[in-house]
C-alpha cells in the first residue's frame, strides 16, 4: 500500500489536538501576498482569513485566484522571471515535485507538535527531498460515484434496461456498467448519462486510473511510458464510446472540475465520478437541482477487478523568497488548522488532521447523507494511489491529453493516439536524462 493509500487507515488511528494560534498582533503591519486556488468549494475557508488578520495584525492580499492548472502555469512563469517574492501559494501533491526551488522547508517554521497532528501519510507525501514543502488542508482527494437516486426507482426503466442489456439495473459496480447505464439514461441535449474532465492533467488522471483498473500502468518503473498497451487501449476506448454515443455533453473535452461539479448540480447528469469536496454542494437545495436525490457509491471497478482511485491532496506552501516566512507559515497553519478542517470537512472534503476524522465520523452518525458520503469515500480510499512520482508528471500530461482528445473527437484512432503520446513522453524522459 503506498503513502496515499494509507491515508484513510491512518486517519482513523491515533487522534490529537492542534491549534494555529498566534500571539496578538505578532505580525502587525506585515502584508502577505498569496496565490490561491479558486472555486466555489474554497470560499468558505478563505472567509476565515479576516480572523487570522485580526489576531495577528497582518494583512492578506490575494494577488491571484485560479484553478491549479492555471496557477501551475503562473508559478512556472514566476520562476522563469524571478518574481517569486509573494509568500503563500496553493499547492497539490500532483504538482509539488515540479517546484524544487520555489517553496521553503516549513520544518523550522512550524512546531513539531503541530506537524504531528496531521495524518502521517500526508506529511510524508508533502515532504520532498527532506523538505516539508506544504501543510495539507482538508482536501484529501479520491473520487467516488455520485448518482441521481431516482434513476433506479422507476420499474418501467428497470424493465427496459434489463431487456436491452440482460442484467438488473442497479447502481453500477463496474465501469462497463457505467458505460451501459450512461448510454441508456441519456436523452441529449436535455440529459446525459455521465460526463468526464476532458483536458489538461484532469483527463490524463482519469485515463491513468482507468488504465490501472483495467490491469495496466501508465509508466514502467523507470518512468518510460507503459500506457500504449491493451489496458491503455481499453481505457481510452471507454471514453471514446461514451462520446460517440452522445452519453456525455458535447463540450466535455473542454471540461475541468468546476464544469463537472456545476454540471451534476444542474440536474442534467445521471452519474458523476467526482471529489469529496462537492458532496455538500450537490445536496444543498439552494445551489443544486440534484439536492435530495443524490446517492454516493464507491468508485467502480475496471476489467481487472480493481477500483479506480487516483488520489492526492491540496495544501499551502511558503515561497523561499518570501520576506516574512514566519507570518506566511502562520497563515498556512491557520488555513489547515483543526477549526479550518472541521469547517471544510462539514461539506464533504476528507480531512488531513487525525483529530478531525473523529469529528467527521461523529457528525456522520446523525446525518444519513454524510454517513453515505463518508462510507463511499473511505471504501474508495482503501485502494487509492498517487500520481507517478516524477517531476515530469505535468509535462507528460501536457503531451498525453491532446492525443486523448483527438481519439475522443474521432480525429485519430485509439491506436494512433496512444502511439503518438507514448513516443512524445518517451522523448521527454530521454531528453531530461530520466533513462
Amino acid at each position: 500500500m503506498n503513502r496515499l493509500a494509507m491515508t484513510s487507515c491512518l486517519a482513523l488511528a491515533a487522534m490529537g489536538m492542534a491549534t494555529a494560534a498566534s500571539a496578538d498582533g505578532e505580525f502587525a503591519g506585515i502584508t502577505i501576498e498569496a496565490k490561491l486556488i479558486g472555486g466555489q468549494q474554497y470560499e468558505a475557508l478563505y472567509a476565515r482569513i479576516p480572523e487570522w488578520e485580526k489576531a495577528t495584525g497582518a494583512t492578506v492580499k490575494i494577488i491571484s485566484q485560479k484553478n491549479h492548472f492555471e496557477l501551475d502555469k503562473e508559478f512556472k512563469s514566476d520562476i522563469a522571471a524571478g518574481t517569486t517574492d509573494w509568500c503563500v501559494g496553493s499547492n497539490h501533491s500532483s504538482f509539488a515535485a515540479q517546484y524544487p526551488s520555489l517553496y521553503t522547508d516549513l520544518t523550522p517554521l512550524v512546531p513539531a507538535g503541530e506537524v504531528a497532528e496531521y495524518v502521517p501519510a500526508n506529511i510524508s507525501a508533502a515532504t520532498l527531498d527532506g523538505k516539508l514543502v506544504m501543510l495539507p488542508r482538508a482536501q484529501f482527494d479520491v473520487s467516488a460515484l455520485y448518482y441521481q437516486k431516482s434513476l433506479y426507482t422507476d420499474p418501467a426503466k428497470a424493465e427496459a434496461f434489463k431487456a436491452k442489456y440482460g442484467y438488473d439495473l442497479a447502481v453500477p459496480e463496474t465501469w462497463d456498467q457505467v458505460r451501459d447505464q450512461a448510454e441508456f439514461f441519456s436523452n441529449p441535449p436535455n440529459f446525459y448519462g455521465t460526463q468526464y474532465a476532458g483536458k489538461d492533467e484532469a483527463i490524463v488522471g482519469r485515463f491513468y486510473e482507468m488504465v490501472v483498473a483495467d490491469g495496466g500502468k501508465l509508466f514502467n518503473d523507470d518512468f518510460s511510458p507503459a500506457f500504449n498497451s491493451d489496458a491503455g487501449k481499453q481505457a481510452l476506448q471507454w471514453f471514446v464510446d461514451l462520446y460517440k454515443a452522445g452519453a456525455v455533453p458535447p463540450g466535455t473535452t473542454n471540461y475541468l472540475w468546476d464544469d463537472l461539479g456545476n454540471g451534476f448540480a444542474s440536474g442534467t447528469i445521471g452519474l458523476n465520478l467526482d471529489w469529496p469536496g462537492w458532496a455538500g454542494f450537490f445536496n444543498d437545495a439552494s445551489a443544486s437541482k440534484a439536492a435530495g436525490n443524490v446517492g454516493v457509491a464507491p468508485a467502480p471497478k475496471g476489467s481487472a477487478g480493481l477500483r479506480t482511485g487516483w488520489s492526492g491532496f491540496h495544501g499551502f506552501s511558503v515561497t523561499e523568497d518570501c520576506a516574512n516566512k514566519a507570518a506566511a507559515a502562520s497563515l498556512a497553519l491557520f488555513l489547515t488548522s483543526e477549526d479550518s478542517q472541521i469547517l471544510e470537512s462539514s461539506t464533504g472534503p476528507l480531512p488531513t488532521r487525525t483529530k478531525v476524522w473523529e469529528h467527521v465520523a461523529e457528525a456522520a452518525k446523525s446525518d444519513p447523507y454524510r454517513s453515505e458520503v463518508l462510507a463511499a469515500f473511505q471504501e474508495t480510499a482503501k485502494t487509492a494511489f498517487a500520481v507517478p512520482a516524477t517531476p515530469y508528471w505535468i509535462e507528460a500530461t501536457n503531451l498525453i491529453y491532446p492525443e486523448l482528445q483527438a481519439a475522443i473527437l474521432g480525429d485519430k484512432s485509439v491506436d494512433d493516439a496512444l502511439a503518438t503520446a507514448s513516443d512524445a513522453v518517451d522523448n521527454l524522459m530521454r531528453e531530461n536524462g530520466v533513462y
